[in-house]
């Protein structure tokens, strides 16, 4: 599903942000990018989605060289990926249902399919109770659920999560990881990067590690090793 072949990042002929990176992602994996600060990961999201270009090598989604996209294409190929973020980037004055339904309406849904499947969502997430809730009355780890239901509405093939418990209390990152392998067992493949070695054992699958822009590691069951 997704390929990256022997890619390099430079920024402003500094030393590489990635070097030499070749890495394969299968469709319903479920993948853990590790790394200190400053290792590469977040370069390598940005790069698989288009918001960089490598300075040398491909990155291959399906069969297409996301790379050869012309900017009237990348707004259908980003469609395909659904992001979470640490900060949640809810909008402050709607509601739970309201920020799952914006994702619909912006991709062009039909008000019955709204009606239908932000419902469902919100019980996917264990939220049904909080539909009503603006983001200021729900917990951090309530913000998170909302936010990777917003992501998932439109039945993406990939989830990408930035660092997705950071700013959470250990029960709720363990509710967060729930969740993603939920939506992982339903078949939609998903990378998350993290600091945080309990996500990574609590997930309990594949495990990248990078440093210092390199791969360093790649278990196919493996556990936080720094």
């Amino acid at each position: 599903m997704i390929y990256f072949d022997k890619v390099t990042k430079r920024y402003n002929g500094n030393g590489p942000a990635l070097e030499d990176i070749t890495l394969s992602v299968a469709p319903k994996e479920f993948v853990s990018i590790v790394g200190h600060s400053g290792a590469g990961k977040t370069t390598l999201l940005k790069l698989l989605l288009a918001e960089e270009r490598p300075t040398d090598g491909n990155i291959f989604f399906e069969s297409i060289d996301i790379n050869d996209l012309p900017s009237s294409a990348l707004h259908h190929y980003r469609r395909r990926i659904g992001m979470v973020f640490q900060d949640f980037r809810l909008i402050p004055n709607k509601t739970a249902y309201e920020n799952i339904a914006f994702a619909m309406e912006a991709a062009g849904r039909t008000d019955d399919e709204i009606a239908s499947d932000v419902p469902y969502i919100l019980e996917l997430v264990n939220l049904a109770d909080k539909a009503r809730h603006f983001p200021d009355q729900l917990s951090g780890g309530e913000k998170q659920r909302i936010a990777i239901g917003r992501a998932i509405i439109n039945q993406p093939d990939l989830i990408v999560a930035d660092e997705p418990t950071g700013n959470l209390d250990p029960i709720n990152t363990y509710e967060v990881v729930e969740i993603l392998k939920k939506i992982n067992e339903l078949g939609t493949t998903i990378i998350i990067t993290t600091h945080n070695k309990g996500v990574v054992d609590a997930v309990g699958r594949r495990v990248v590690t990078i440093d210092r822009g390199r791969i360093v590691r790649d278990d196919a069951e493996g556990r936080y090793v720094l």
